[in-house]
């Protein structure tokens, strides 16, 4: 498979992680649609991870601990709340058909999630694919103040920690250029992702390794 045009078959979490492979995602025009499309973008944003910035009041709260961490403990409640509408976003992408995808990546050890609680309840969290060095950041959302920043940190951290070499965040926002994030060619793009995928990196290390964030 060498483009969009090749992925036009049925659609498998294995045809998924090849799409990444590629430098391709899947997307619907909205979480009602039953449809889905392919998505190769000119310019792609990315995180690069040393160069990741805090802003300064956020460092402050990430100080406070407001949060308990999880990761991949409520992963379908993860996804089903980053596609529900929220009052600075009234629509979302992800539809039925590409959750149940994601759900099946997840059971494959491929897609994760990173979640912020609060007195046993989900807050805010995000998720994404992983494969090789590449982290394929797909979306996020809160229902509490900061809860997906403070989630972005912790995956930031998680990632140095384990050896990940990219962090695509398909698109930059300016929700995500506060933290650094660019855009970049897709002949650069897919340079980087090339040799992310030849990193075998960890997800769990930072759970072994104990790190504790020093900002």
């Amino acid at each position: 498979m060498s483009g969009v045009d090749d992925l036009m078959l049925e659609i498998t979490p294995q045809v998924l992680l090849k799409a990444y492979s590629c430098g391709i995602f899947p997307m619907a025009e909205s979480a009602d649609d039953p449809g889905m499309f392919w998505v190769e973008p000119e310019m792609r944003g990315i995180i690069e991870l040393d160069s990741f910035y805090i802003p300064r009041r956020l460092a402050r709260t990430v100080r406070q601990k407001p949060f308990d961490i999880r990761v991949d403990t409520a992963f379908e409640d993860t996804i089903r709340l980053c596609a529900e509408s929220a009052p600075d976003r009234s629509e979302t992408w992800i539809n039925g058909r590409i959750a149940n995808l994601y759900l099946e990546l997840h059971k494959l050890g491929h897609c994760h999630s990173v979640e912020c609680w609060k007195d046993e309840v989900l807050v805010g969290g995000l998720y994404g694919v992983r494969l090789g060095g590449a982290f394929f950041g797909e979306s996020m959302f809160s229902r509490a103040r900061d809860a997906s920043k403070i989630a972005l940190v912790h995956l930031v951290d998680r990632l140095k920690a384990g050896g990940f070499c990219l962090l695509d965040t398909q698109f930059n926002t300016a929700h995500l250029s506060q933290f650094g994030a660019l855009e970049i060619p897709k002949s650069r793009y897919e340079e980087l992702l090339d040799q992310a995928l030849q990193v075998d990196a960890d997800f769990y290390a930072i759970d072994r390794s104990g790190s504790v964030r020093d900002i």
